[in-house]
């Protein structure tokens, strides 16, 4: 699994979670050994993706933890409004 698919993958579960899935969307920043993927959807649905007590958003980074072990890469989910 290479760092694209992870950004694919990310923007599948939001787009799962949203009422507007055409304005989710991910942008990949690399780093040396951490990726920086920035998560933006409709402000509308920023509840929905972070979750009741940032839940999902929990949920999202602990799935984003384990790819990161496999591919020897840290990755950070950031949330943009």
């Amino acid at each position: 699994m290479k760092n694209g698919s992870i950004r694919d993958l990310i923007e599948e579960v939001a787009k799962a979670l949203v009422d507007l899935p055409d304005q989710v969307s991910v942008n990949e920043v690399d780093r040396e050994t951490t990726t920086v993927l920035e998560l933006r959807v409709a402000q509308q649905d920023l509840g929905k993706v972070i979750g009741k007590q940032g839940r999902t958003a929990r949920a999202i980074r602990t799935i984003l933890a384990a790819s990161g072990m496999k591919l020897r890469r840290r990755f950070v989910l950031e949330i943009l409004e």
